[in-house]
Parts: C-alpha cells; structure tokens; sequence
C-alpha cells in the first residue's frame, strides 16, 4: 500500500504529474523556509565544533590557546554571519556563494587548518537554483580569490602556508562535491520542469485544437441542415402552393407526390446529419457525399419553372469534397431562385468539368426581391465557406437586363491513394 502510494500520480488540472518520491523530500519541497533553517543551524554547528574544539586539544596536537582567542572573534561573526546568509540561499544563491568564500578567506588566519561545510552547501544552491555555468563561474572567481589572496598573506608572512593550503584543498573538494550534486540535481529539476511546462502547452494547444475542430465542426453541420432544410421546404412550398391553384385534382397529383418525394428525401438526409450529433465515435467527420444535381433540377421543374442542366466535360476522378460543393451550389443557387425571384420562369445551370477544376453557372429571368450581396443571409455566406474550403471562388450578381447570376470556380484535388 506504501509503494503504491508514493508511485500514485496525480492530477494537476488535466496533467498526469508523479508524486515526489518519499515523504520527508514532500514535506521538505512543501516547507522551504524551514527546511533552509534547518540547513542553516546544522551548517552552524558543523562549523562551530573545529572552532570551538581545536583551542582546547592538548599541547603538541593544538596550537597554543592564546593564538585561538586573538581570532576566535572575529572568526565566530564571520561564520555566523556566513550560515545566517544560507536562509537566502534559494532567492539569492550567488550572493551565498560570496558570504561563504568571505568565510573561507577568514578561515586563512587561524592558526590551524579548518574548514566548514558553507562553501559546498552555496555552490550546491547556485547549482540547483541557477544553472551549471553560474557555479562553474562563481567557483573560479572564489577560488582565484581565495588562492590570490592566500598567497599574498602567506608572503607577507602573515599566515602559515600549512593553512594555505589546507584551506585551497579543503574548499577545492567542498566545491566540487557541492558542484556536482547541485548539478545532477538541478539539470534533473529543470528537465522535468521543461516537462511539465511542455506538457501544459500540449493541454493548451490540445484543447485550442479541439474547440477548433468543434466550431468547425458545428459549422460544417450548420451549413448541411440549412441546406437541406431551406431547400427542400422551398420546393415543397412552391409545389403546394401549384397544387392549391389548381383544381384539377387528377393534375394535382404529380404535385403532392412530388412534395412527398421531396420530403422523404429530406427527412433522409436528416437523419444522416444528426446521426453526426447523436453518435460522434462513429459518425465521418466529412458529410455524405451525394449528388443531388439532378435531384435539385427535378424538384425546379416540377415547381413550374423551365429549368435547362447542362453538363461538359469529363467528371471522372472528380472527388467527393468538389462533388458535394457542386451540388451545393446548385441546390443553393436555385433554391434563392424560387425563394426571392420575382416573376422567374426559366433556370439555367451550367457545369464544365475542366482539366483545372469545375465551373458553375446558375441564372434565373426575374427580378430578385431582395439584392443578397447587400444583406447576405446564411446560404450565400454558408455557400462562400464551402467553396472557400475547396479553394475556389464564388460570386453572385444581376445580370443585364434582368436575372441573377451566381458563379463559382472550384480546382480539382489530387486524388490521394
């Protein structure tokens, strides 16, 4: 139950984080401040017992007494001053590292060789909460300093070589074993750290790309239900209102079979949209493919208006995204036709399959009721996204000396394997 505790992970938001190995190093991640104090009071001691204990060995092992208090003073403050600075270890690790080689040069003028753990634990900290470089640098200009300066007051005659040199070796080794713990241990923090900073942007972009794709999404089914929807109850509208003219019940029959036809064909194409929102695992992500070209022209026809189709060039290899656009536009395109045409009689649609891509051209004979490139409701703006996503181009206007146009430009896709 342990193990299975301490390995766990746990969540950050939606990040699958490990938990820090060991009780005692989550605790010591979650108080640094006393963490730091207690770093500070063991450092304090350790340094105080070869201050403390080297004045009272016996004679020929010590060095006289009298020579231990002329410094004692001076050196106490310096290694006390020297452990206080470790509280801000964390914030400002450089300024540590200088407090304790402060400390190592006034360790020059005892009268033995001792020494004290504050230059390990500073370059310790500069590694871990700075960066490799930093400590290589700081460690040079300390230990330059302190060789410099440990020469020159040897020279002077004013402290013994035997302290030189046992001060330089004895800060030499705290500094590289300080160094290269802090080292292995900081680059480990800030690779994971650069971890869990990436992992989060991948959330981010994850959940940008997601709602992305659900807007997207939300508008491609849009574009569908209205194009369904708008269409077929125009014609079913146009064709009832055939049928109610006319009161010949015998030739009112074409009409509401054709209005039932058109209905069941909506109600069809219905329920493969919404089946997109009903069950998304399983549903295409592009819609169902069909030409209704066909279909469109017939359901005109049958509405009273003289309605030509006429079809060039080769439509083999045309896939299934141009397809649908196509016939889009031609659904759309005759569906504004019988919806805001004023007087129209006669439609033509004219589709050239060409070596570059595939043209449509829909006109009408009327008098448009309203301009729709003055106040464009959602087809035309729908239409100009399809044909947009295919690459092409679309454009509508009057035609002289009266009628609407709607053109539009599609490139062929490569056919991928």
């Amino acid at each position: 139950m342990t193990n299975r505790s301490r390995s766990s992970p746990f969540s950050e938001g939606e990040l699958r984080l490990p938990r820090p190995p060991g009780v005692l190093r989550r605790y010591w991640a979650r108080h640094p401040l006393f963490a730091d104090i207690l770093v500070c009071v063991v450092c304090l001691l350790v340094s105080a017992v070869p201050v403390i204990a080297t004045p009272v060995l016996p004679e020929g092992v010590g060095t006289r007494s009298s020579d231990w208090v002329r410094v004692l003073p001076f050196l106490g403050v310096m290694v006390v001053l020297g452990c206080l600075s470790l509280l801000l270890r964390r914030r400002h690790p450089i300024l540590v590292l200088g407090a304790a080689y402060l400390v190592a040069l006034a360790y020059l003028f005892t009268p033995d060789p001792i020494t004290g753990p504050l230059v390990l634990v500073a370059t310790y900290s500069v590694a871990v909460y700075v960066s490799t470089r930093a400590t290589l640098i700081g460690v040079a200009i300390g230990t330059v300093v302190l060789v410099g300066t440990g020469i020159g007051l040897a020279s002077a005659g004013a402290i013994s070589t035997t302290v030189l040199w046992g001060s330089i070796v004895n800060e030499a080794l705290n500094a590289v074993i300080g160094g290269l713990i802090g080292t292995n241990v900081g680059s480990r923090a800030r690779y994971v750290a650069a971890l869990i900073d990436h992992s989060r942007r991948l959330v981010v972009e994850r959940d940008q790309q997601a709602k992305l794709a659900s807007a997207a999404e939300r508008e491609r089914i849009a574009r569908e239900l209205h194009d369904i929807v708008a269409h077929s109850l125009t014609v079913m509208v146009a064709l009832a209102e055939g049928v109610a003219a006319s009161r010949d019940a015998e030739h009112s029959r074409p009409g509401v079979e054709a209005i039932a036809a058109t209905g069941r064909e909506a109600l069809r194409d219905m329920r493969a949209t919404l089946g997109i929102l009903r069950d998304p695992a399983e549903a295409p992500l592009a819609p169902l493919a069909r030409d209704t070209t066909a279909e469109t022209v017939a359901s005109a026809r049958a509405a009273g208006f003289d309605t030509r189709l006429v079809v060039s060039g080769d439509p083999a290899g045309l896939d299934s995204r141009t397809q649908l656009a196509v016939s889009r536009i031609v659904q759309e395109s005759v569906t504004n036709i019988l919806r805001h045409a004023s007087g129209a009689t006669r439609i033509d649609v004219v589709i050239r399959h060409e070596s570059k891509g595939v043209s449509v051209a829909v006109s009408d004979d009327g008098f448009p009721v309203t301009a729709p490139q003055d106040s464009p409701g959602f087809g035309l703006r729908g239409l100009r996204e399809r044909v947009e996503l295919t690459g092409g181009t679309v454009s509508a206007g009057p035609r002289h000396p009266h009628g609407w146009s709607v053109t539009a430009h599609i490139p062929r896709q490569e056919q991928h394997a």
